[in-house]
Formats: structure tokens, sequence, C-alpha cells
């Protein structure tokens, strides 16, 4: 795993980072089809390079989070890949759900995000 930087920079560079979050993370594109609001089609599209999310849309918005909390939580974990994969799959009572799920099924990728920016925060 690595940290991903100035990814919001164009709409290449934002869709590329998308996607490797997504693989470094083992979601399906189904999963990262939903953190964006988007068809599974439209993600195929996106990694295969054919085409690039827009800026100035809820997916964009989404992405950048997205890009934003797993950099959070390569912070966290000093960039353990392990620690990482498990601490998205472990049930996380504070949260009161599983954060990987709470991210695909609840859409809740913003309490996630302001949860590890805390955690980061008092480390």
């Amino acid at each position: 795993v690595f940290r991903i930087s100035n990814s919001c920079k164009n709409e290449r560079e934002l869709s590329q980072s998308v996607i490797q979050v997504s693989d470094m993370l083992g979601m399906y594109n189904a999963e990262l089809a939903r953190i964006l609001g988007q068809q599974c089609g439209d993600i195929g599209k996106l990694s295969s390079g054919q085409s690039c999310l827009a800026q100035k849309t809820p997916a964009w918005e989404q992405a950048v989070l997205f890009v934003e909390t797993y950099n959070l939580l390569f912070d966290y974990f000093d960039g353990d890949g392990v620690a990482m994969y498990h601490w998205m799959r472990a049930d996380n009572q504070q949260l009161h759900g599983t954060p990987h799920f709470l991210i695909v099924d609840d859409g809740k990728l913003g309490e996630i995000h302001d949860y590890l920016k805390c955690a980061v925060v008092n480390k």
C-alpha cells in the first residue's frame, strides 16, 4: 500500500487514485460504484481508463472524500496495509458497525472520514 498524494488536481489523476484506493482496500467495483453513486459499468470504464470522473459532480466530491479517508487510514496505521484492511472489516463499537459496510451500504463515508481525522489528530 502507499499514500495517495495530490490526486485532486485533475480528472484523470483523481479517477486513477480512486481506483487505486479501491484496489488497496480490497473493494469490488460494485462497492466503489455505490460509494460514488455510479453504475458498475461506469466503474469498469473508469478502471480501464475509458472515462474519468467529472469535476463539480457528486461522484467527484465522493471520490475526493474517499481518497482523503484512505489517506487518513494510511496515516493512522503508518501504512500497515494488513492493519488497515483489518480495521475496515472489523466491527467498531464506537462507529456502531464495520467501517467497510458503513461506507458501502450505509453511505457513511463522511462519518468514517471525520472519525479517522480525529483519531489521527489524537494519535
